[in-house]
């Protein structure tokens, strides 16, 4: 009798049905008909149009109306099979359910029919799919890395993981939603192809001018006109309390909806309602005109001018769009808190729209302009942001109170630190703002915000030497911020954020374990403070390096989800951010072949969208990662890159670009590297950046003399943790050439999942081992480095002794070559492909560190 399209909300059954109605052609009649929202009960609502064609004598009884529509759809099917399409089939009245039974049992037509579940249906339309006589296809919905898998497949390249996942959260999962979506980004030019990555340039925006507009239609032509308002003013406001929705239209129609899945209600204290399809919001907020949106905003209650104070940063953002898009001005003092809430909420675009509607004879002005300067630098756009700031006069400056005062110096600071000409210009700025203050002093000014002033200053001053690297100056008053609870009373976060830093400083100076310690204690006491601008990201940010430079590159990993900071209506860069750093973590760790998909992502991210000179340490990693793997040709193309691609960057991150430069140099054979390497750590040492030091007097150390291993000895007495012990015990057991010490160490090395670290420990063990005649140890050493030979294919140290390196097949290969027999004869001896034979013999040429076929012989 026909078939049952079951599945959630979104997912895309009614595309499917109309799509196969619209392939049966012209030898079969189609009908499709389309059923009143939830809750009504119109009699013959969906075959109300048939009606008016009925002959008077056809309108007499229930029984007439069925004969009577029966035999006029079978007239105008004029002998052709007939097939109905019922989009929605579990509102169906009584009287049409009647009807369309009566078409089926007749044979007069076959029916396609849609539902949420087969059980939502009308009894006799479920008794019929539990008798077999109407089929049930059920579409599922595609889970997060299922939508990734398809959009790869489709698209035919890597795809970034904020493509992934911004489509995900767009369609629900739903596969012909994802098409739509996808075809309609490209035909815009959002969605593009960088490098071999597909990714976004900007946030998905719908006009609903390609296929969605059809699903969006079908959707809204079924509903309600009191469930159409309620989207299309959840479409303008994005988000609204529960409360103050359920006043508008009653709770009736608040939880039909939510039922249907129309509408989510978060379970926050707020209860924050929102569409339940996104892309729905976005297609109807583009229909309605101005004028609509006016009407609808003015039947908001909670919108009104004295009113606003009472609103949350999500209703504050939620107004302030819908004032944009009914092309209405943002009083400043309202602007200015939408700008901060935006800004808080890494929304830097929709910042700058705000603060744009701030004039500059507004009081607010100086604070707009601050906002503006913090959107800009979350764009990447450090000139643009210093610009805002010297907007503000000197005459507006000096009308300034001492804590807003200081807020604009501080947000100088942070400016000029990116900008090589001004960077330099920062302790004096500081130092005249210090000034300033005594002069609000002299003033008898207030004394509370003059120490809050005052603290704001000592904070820009830390961070500033933390941008450049300049750790030991500052770490006594910083140890002494950080503890001292006087300042609780004035600002009771300024402790907070000292310790943030403070954690930072304590890693890098060699005191890793107290690091983690800090980082353990300030995690406990985020919780009360997770409401605070930007704080929990910049612990995330920094307790990714504690962890990282610590070797705990696991955690390091796991700490990213709490730091991507992202939410609101825009698309933050911090997608890039975070693929970068999942990257360099699995770079640190020596597992190149896990790094390429997050770097190739963070890159085709980085280069269609400005950042603030990520994309060096992303070619940096890159680079890293292919050296690691073995393949020379794009290390050297990503090494090119990152030197091309120098400018200003946080010590951290320049720092790191360098050193991943240096190692794949190394690895690439530059004879200079290891020089730059020792260097590094020479700089490092003097700066009692010990941690740094050690780390890059590791990397020189992988061919390296006495005098090198004393020197990595004397960083790790000076450190602290299991990374400072896996140096100081790999330095003593190169020092001294003894295989059982080397075996330690690359025990040491798999405890921190260290695969190239462990690589290179069990290498030399080896090397040690059959020089001292020590066949346990020598075995032992063979075991690990066949058991990381998939990991890690071109080793950071090839055993000079020859044979138990290779793998049996690679041995046996090798033999082969070595006494000059062809890759095609070979493969037909061995019974593998040619390109086998090519991929094994690349193995074992990096392995055994030979170029060509005649040095083999003898080798193996």
């Amino acid at each position: 009798m026909g078939v049952v399209i079951t599945g959630d909300r979104g997912v895309g059954k009614s595309l499917v049905g109309r799509s196969a109605l619209a392939g049966f052609g012209p030898d079969v009649y189609t009908l499709q008909l389309r059923t009143s929202g939830p809750g009504a009960a119109t009699p013959y609502g969906c075959l109300a149009f048939t009606l008016a064609r009925l002959p008077q004598s056809s309108l007499g009884s229930p029984t007439a109306i069925l004969h009577g529509i029966t035999s006029l759809i079978r007239n105008d099917a004029a002998g052709r099979k007939c097939v109905i399409l019922v989009d929605n089939a579990a509102s169906l009245d009584e009287q049409s359910t009647g009807v369309l039974l009566n078409l089926l049992q007749t044979g007069t037509a076959r029916l396609i029919a849609t539902a949420q579940r087969a059980t939502d249906l009308p009894p006799d339309f479920y008794w019929l799919i539990t008798s077999g006589q109407l089929a049930e296809v059920r579409l599922a919905s595609m889970t997060e890395i299922e939508t990734r898998e398809v959009l790869q497949a489709a698209l035919g390249h890597r795809v970034s993981t904020a493509l992934a996942s911004q489509m995900h959260e767009l369609v629900g999962g739903s596969p012909t939603l994802l098409q739509a979506v996808v075809s309609e980004q490209i035909e815009r030019g959002n969605l593009v192809l960088s490098g071999s990555v597909w990714t976004l340039l900007d946030e998905v925006v719908l006009d609903g001018k390609t296929a969605l507009e059809d699903i969006v239609r079908a959707r809204y032509a079924r509903e309600s006109p009191e469930a159409r308002e309620v989207i299309e003013v959840l479409s303008c406001a994005r988000c609204m309390s529960l409360s103050r929705l359920a006043r508008m239209y009653g709770p009736g129609l608040i939880a039909d909806m939510e039922d249907a899945g129309q509408i989510v209600v978060d379970r926050t204290d707020r209860h924050f309602v929102t569409l339940g399809d996104r892309y729905l919001g976005d297609i109807v907020r583009n229909w309605l005109s101005v004028e609509r949106r006016l009407e609808l905003r003015d039947k908001v209650p909670g919108h009104q001018e004295d009113e606003l104070g009472e609103l949350t940063v999500e209703d504050l953002l939620a107004y302030a769009a819908w004032t944009h898009d009914c092309h209405a001005e943002l009083a400043p003092a309202h602007a200015l808190a939408a700008a901060q809430a935006a800004v808080r909420l890494f929304d830097p675009k929709f910042a700058l729209k705000c603060a744009g509607s701030i004039a500059p004879g507004d009081s607010e002005w100086p604070a707009g302009q601050l906002q503006k300067a913090a959107a800009y630098l979350q764009l990447g756009l450090p000139l643009q942001a210093m610009s805002a700031l010297d907007d503000v006069t000197e005459a507006q400056i000096n009308d300034l109170a001492p804590e807003a005062f200081a807020e604009l110096i501080a947000a100088k600071a942070d400016c000029m630190a990116w900008l090589e000409d001004r960077s330099g210009k920062v302790p004096e700025l500081i130092r005249q703002a210090r000034l300033r203050l005594q002069e609000f002093r002299r003033e008898d000014g207030d004394a509370d915000a003059l120490a809050r002033a005052g603290l704001c200053l000592d904070l820009c001053e830390f961070n500033y030497l933390s941008f450049i690297g300049d750790y030991q100056p500052m770490m006594d008053r910083l140890a002494a911020a950080a503890a001292s609870a006087d300042t609780d009373a004035i600002d009771p976060v300024h402790r907070l954020r000292t310790s943030i830093i403070l954690m930072e400083a304590l890693c890098l100076t060699g005191k890793e374990l107290q690091a983690r310690e800090l980082m353990r204690d300030i995690g406990g006491r985020l919780v009360e403070w997770a409401n605070v601008p930007r704080i929990r990201e910049n612990f995330a940010w920094r307790s990714f390096n504690v962890l990282l430079l610590s070797g705990q590159w696991r955690q390091s990993i796991d700490m990213l989800k709490d730091a991507s900071g992202r939410a609101g209506h825009g698309l933050h860069s911090g997608s890039a951010a975070t693929d970068l750093a999942v990257g360099l973590a699995y770079v640190y760790a020596g597992r190149g072949h896990l790094a390429l998909d997050p770097l190739l992502a963070a890159i085709a991210q980085l280069e269609v969208r400005t950042s603030l000179h990520a994309l060096r340490q992303a070619y940096a990693a890159t680079a890293f990662a292919y050296a690691q793997m073995g393949n020379s040709v794009q290390a050297t193309v990503y090494l090119d890159r990152a030197r091309s691609a120098d400018g200003p960057a946080r010590f951290v991150v320049s720092s790191s670009a360098e050193f991943c430069m240096d190692m794949t140099s190394r690895w690439l054979g530059d004879p200079d590297a290891k020089d730059r390497l020792v260097h590094a750590a020479e700089r490092h040492f003097r700066n009692g950046l010990y941690t740094l030091a050690g780390i890059s007097m590791f990397g020189a150390t992988v061919n390296g003399t006495v005098k090198d291993f004393q020197f990595l000895e004397e960083i790790a007495a000076l450190r602290e943790g299991p990374l400072a012990e896996l140096s100081r015990v790999v330095a003593v057991g190169s020092r001294k050439k003894d295989a059982v010490t080397m075996l330690e160490a690359a025990e040491l090395a798999a405890a921190l999942e260290l695969d190239a670290v462990q690589a290179r420990c069990a290498a030399l063990a080896f090397d040690f081992a059959k020089a001292a005649g020590l066949a346990g140890s020598a075995t032992a050493a063979h075991s690990m480095l066949e058991s990381l030979s998939d990991s890690v294919p071109a080793l950071p140290v090839v055993p000079h002794n020859k044979g138990p390196l290779l793998t049996e097949r690679e041995r046996q290969i090798a033999a082969l070559a070595g006494n000059g027999v062809s890759n095609k004869d070979i493969a037909l001896e061995v019974g593998i492909s040619v390109r086998t034979v090519e991929g094994h013999l690349y193995q074992v040429f990096t392995k055994l560190g030979v170029s060509s076929r005649s040095d083999l012989l003898g080798l193996i």
